[in-house]
């Protein structure tokens, strides 16, 4: 089991008292990062409050409970009492919407950095320890203050940094690192994740109570399942009825347990017997037992699957947790087993965990205390970091990827501009059953069933996908909303010209006879390139495929800014640093142009976001080979040395054809 498991889950197990002086040791190994690491907080919530950071935790050298302040210093909680008395007021200005905060994170340090926006936490202090944030409970002084946290660990084997939603879900943020090695980043929700979260929770049958609402009308979090059932906003037996079936499908059958991915040989076999799950490994001899688990065992990963510290039992308890979790427990007889794809089908399921994984741009998210068995957890990790930091992510809009549909009256996605200043809707006012007519209307800003998802080459709205009738490739065929299922009718390809084709049918996205009314349903039709076929997905703008399956990105996380780098990154279909709208000229996004710094046009001149002028360094054109060019210093769009790693800077180099110059608009 990996150091950083450990001291993160040492740490997010202290969520009432940390006793002062506990030890937490850490590896002998030699320094690689910096004593003091930047840590910049950035702040696009698009909200006015204050912001307030907390940097609280273990100093790996002496085993002492403290804090940090901006400039890195730890400083040892003093003495508390009882009743518990008012810890020392240690909080850190933040970044207002728009800004950045740094602080210095001092090296062998694990803890938390806690983020809250209007108002102070409230810690207390105790004889036995530091009182930490239980907002779960109706009493505690933070129950109506909108924060977070994120959990590190950085010692001398490097920096493990990770966004948490194990105890609820509050404010979505990216996390990040950079180093030697590469910059990473993960827990960037799509766009409109936050709203999603909520409003897909409570369309799910007894978990609306989970979401905590402020007098003023403010989300404050979804509770994770175990901290709701705690309270009585859950059913404290909601799982028990998957529970019993899945333990039960071993009394005929074996389960077998493969824990660690790098040992295929090391086995463990489980059947059920009575309430019991007994394990025995290659020889035959008993290894472990688990009774039943009740539902809050499964949430909590603890009690009859409490997972101590070894080899054997450990491992196995949080193999059983995280399959009892997505619900493959019952259904997969090797565990792990599955992939994301199968996670979920359970009835009942882990509804928090299934919607906030959907809400990621990436998938990843750490909605269970196991869940970075077969890797789905949000973490970061540098061996030698240079810095890191946080994204408060936009409570509206944003977004770096895509997921799901959902009820409510969230808006997901793009509008899809059409003829006559339309846009495309569905029919039914943002209802969406299978086999609605898709069609034409005026443009609502707020129309859920009006923003729609380009995700690898469909169109998606209220979790379904436009979709040709009968799967028809003949002139005429109707188009309709249906249940994404891969067919060919489903595919299309945004077109220069303005258009939209489906690849199967050969035939464009058309409103007949040039119709603008509302209401008119919208049909296939050969391409022409008439008035009546031009259709742009946000406003034509989509992603720009790049060398490695990777997308051309801009620095900053939908920031930009003039002068902001413009790199590879992986692919988000909805972030909007990533959509790059083609004028026949230039490429834009962010409402920058493309450039070449400096008006550069030597080798390896670096490209970057500026204001558009039309001067030649921002002229591209699109050539058949696959290729960008500048006309002006004759060379093509460049990934230096063909490199595919996030965060590498394009440029411009002699043109040769070769796979680092192969770009294409999506």
């Amino acid at each position: 089991m990996s150091t950083r498991t450990k001291l993160l889950g040492a740490l997010a197990a202290l969520v009432a008292a940390i006793p002062i002086g506990a030890a937490v040791a850490a590896p002998a190994a030699q320094a690689v990062g910096p004593n003091l690491l930047p840590f910049t907080v950035n702040n696009s919530t698009g909200r006015g409050d204050a912001v307030y950071l907390y940097v609280i935790g273990v100093n790996l050298n002496t085993g002492r409970l403290g804090y940090v302040t901006a400039g890195g210093a730890f400083n040892a909680w003093p003495a508390g009492s009882l009743p518990p008395s008012p810890a020392p007021d240690v909080a850190i200005g933040g970044p207002g919407n728009g800004g950045s905060t740094i602080v210095q994170l001092p090296r062998n340090f694990s803890g938390r950095l806690y983020m809250s926006l209007g108002q102070k936490l409230k810690f207390f202090l105790t004889p036995d320890g530091l009182v930490q944030p239980a907002p779960w409970a109706s009493g505690d002084p933070n129950h109506d203050i909108l924060f977070d946290w994120s959990e590190f660990t950085y010692n001398d084997s490097g920096l493990w940094l990770n966004s948490s939603q194990v105890d609820m879900f509050a404010l979505p943020h990216v996390v990040t690192v950079s180093g030697s090695d590469g910059t990473r980043s993960t827990g960037a929700v799509v766009a409109n994740g936050r709203q999603n979260v909520i409003d897909q929770i409570k369309a799910q049958s007894g978990w609306a109570g989970t979401v905590v609402t402020r007098s003023d009308g403010t989300v404050l979090r979804v509770l994770s399942p175990g901290k709701a059932a705690d309270v009585g906003l859950l059913s404290s037996t909601y799982l028990d009825s998957y529970i019993n079936s899945a333990w039960n499908a071993y009394t005929g059958r074996t389960l077998t347990v493969v824990p660690f991915g790098d040992q295929p040989n090391t086995k463990y076999f489980g059947r059920t017997s009575g309430s019991t799950m007994v394990f025995t490994n290659s020889s035959g001899a008993q290894v472990a037992s688990f009774n039943k688990p009740s539902s809050a065992n499964v949430w909590g990963c603890d009690g009859n699957l409490a997972a101590p510290n070894d080899l054997v039992v450990g491992p196995i308890a949080r193999t059983l947790c995280a399959a009892l979790n997505r619900g493959t427990l019952g259904t997969i007889d090797t565990q792990p087993g599955g992939s994301a794809a199968d996670f979920y089908k359970s009835n009942p399921t882990n509804q928090y965990a299934r919607i906030i994984h959907a809400n990621m741009a990436d998938g990843k998210a750490y909605a269970f205390a196991f869940d970075d068995v077969q890797n789905q957890e949000s973490l970061v990790y540098s061996n030698n970091p240079t810095s890191a930091g946080i994204t408060l992510s936009p409570f509206t809009g944003g977004g770096g990827g895509t997921g799901g549909g959902g009820g409510g009256g969230s808006t997901t996605g793009y509008a899809v501009t059409a003829p006559g200043g339309k846009c495309v809707d569905v029919s039914g006012d943002n209802t969406g059953a299978a086999g609605t007519a898709v069609q034409l209307w005026d443009c609502q800003a707020g129309a859920k069933d009006q923003h729609w998802t380009l995700r690898n080459g469909t169109l998606q709205t209220l979790g379904r996908c436009l979709d040709i009738a009968g799967n028809s490739t003949a002139s005429g065929a109707k188009l309709q909303l249906w249940d994404c299922n891969g067919a060919g009718g489903q595919q299309w390809v945004t077109q220069a010209d303005g258009s939209i084709r489906n690849p199967q049918s050969g035939k464009c996205v058309d409103s007949p006879s040039g119709a603008t009314a509302n209401g008119t349903q919208l049909q296939i039709w050969d391409c022409n390139g008439s008035g009546a076929q031009k259709f742009a997905y946000n406003n034509g703008a989509t992603n720009l495929a790049a060398p490695g399956g990777k997308c051309v990105d801009v620095a900053g996380d939908d920031i930009g800014g003039d002068g902001a780098a413009v790199q590879l990154w992986d692919c988000q279909l909805t972030a909007r640093d990533q959509h790059w709208a083609w004028t026949g000229q230039a490429l834009t996004t962010l409402g920058l142009c493309l450039d070449i710094a400096g008006g550069g046009t030597a080798n390896g001149s670096q490209l970057q976001l500026h204001n558009c002028t039309g001067n030649a360094a921002q002229t591209w054109v699109v050539n058949s080979n696959g290729s960008i060019s500048n006309p002006q210093s004759g060379r093509c769009l460049d990934a230096p040395s063909g490199n595919t790693a996030n965060g590498t800077r394009l440029q411009i180099w002699d043109c040769n054809g070769s796979a680092a110059q192969k770009f294409a608009k999506a």
